[in-house]
């Protein structure tokens, strides 16, 4: 069973915050993970960042059956994030072939690539991914 675990991404209509800052609504669109086996739209909800499966592969879609999500596509991956400084959200990612969620941070590394990390511990022993702006 492959893990597509962090997915980045996710956004929200806040404003520019102070300084070098960039805004939640850069981080809106659609991302690919680093195995182009899930796509995730992140965009606002509930004054918060969060990111939907858009289009999930047959692999990644049968993990996650296996684990007990029966849909992958639309399920909400990115939940909860706030904006924690420049280019910087934290919140919570839902990994569905783990059926759990882990503690989460975005950094946005630039206008087409994010990285997301999901922690135990309360932020220690992290994984990480770079997620791609999906082109097109």
């Amino acid at each position: 069973m492959r893990s597509f675990a962090l997915l980045p991404i996710g956004a929200s209509a806040l404003l520019l915050l102070p300084g070098t800052a960039l805004a939640a609504g850069a981080v809106e669109g659609n991302w690919v993970n680093p195995h182009g086996s899930v796509v995730v739209t992140t965009g606002s909800c509930h004054n918060a960042l969060c990111g939907w499966v858009r289009w999930a592969d047959a692999t990644a879609t049968a993990d996650a059956a296996d684990a007990g999500v029966a849909h992958l596509a639309g399920t909400e991956l990115l939940r909860d994030y706030h904006a924690r400084g420049p280019g910087r959200w934290a919140g919570y990612v839902y990994v569905p072939d783990k059926g759990r969620s882990f503690s989460s941070t975005i950094e946005q590394l630039d206008a087409n690539r994010l990285k997301i990390s999901g922690c135990l511990l309360r932020g220690w022993l992290c994984k990480s991914q770079i997620w791609t702006r999906q082109q097109g």
